[in-house]
């Protein structure tokens, strides 16, 4: 499973794709940084965010992605910004047809690292490891954006397989509700 991580940003947008399966050796694909000049006019910024992020899915052909899902942070301003970055990543992926997964900080931490509450550091050492570079990516974002792809590897899939196992359930469960109308409505048909 190729797996493309993005970690919103105005000012930087990491992205970072990692190839692999649960269980297996993942291997580094792709890391960057997309940038945009913070004085430039928000629409014009967002069109710089899709452009680089489509030109990467377009040279890198990814199975999923996986974005950081936006929190409340206590500047308004900077959530905003990373929020639109966000729309902008989902949108690309959602134009191509591609799953699309939110994972939170945390959760991203709690996959690399083992520890929710893991600081930068830590996420980049065990990135660094994990994908046996040697040199951590810089800057933080693009370490963050291996983190995302590293954590849906690891647990989207198997999210995607209870989902897959519910709606087959889901499924099953409505095609028997409609046999057992079918079969009373002829039943008090021929009465």
């Amino acid at each position: 499973m190729r797996v493309m991580g993005v970690d919103p940003g105005l000012t930087r947008c990491g992205v970072g794709v990692v190839e692999g399966d649960p269980g297996k050796r993942l291997h580094l694909v792709h890391v960057s940084v997309v940038r945009t000049a913070p004085d430039d006019d928000i629409a014009l910024r967002l069109l710089g965010i899709e452009t680089g992020i489509e030109s990467l899915m377009d040279e890198l052909s990814p199975d999923a992605v996986a974005v950081e899902r936006v929190f409340s942070q206590h500047n308004v301003r900077t959530v905003m910004g990373t929020a639109q970055a966000a729309g902008v990543a989902l949108l690309v992926a959602a134009r191509r047809g591609l799953p699309v997964a939110l994972h939170t900080p945390s959760e991203a931490k709690a996959a690399v690292t083992g520890n929710g509450r893991a600081d930068k550091a830590q996420v980049t050492r065990m990135v660094t490891r994990l994908l046996s570079l040697d040199a951590p990516p810089k800057p933080a974002d693009a370490a963050d954006a291996l983190a995302l792809a590293i954590c849906h590897v690891w647990r989207g899939g198997a999210q995607q397989r209870l989902a897959h196992a519910q709606r087959s359930r889901i499924e099953e469960a409505a095609r028997a509700e409609r046999e057992r109308l079918a079969a009373r409505s002829k039943g008090g048909a021929s009465e």
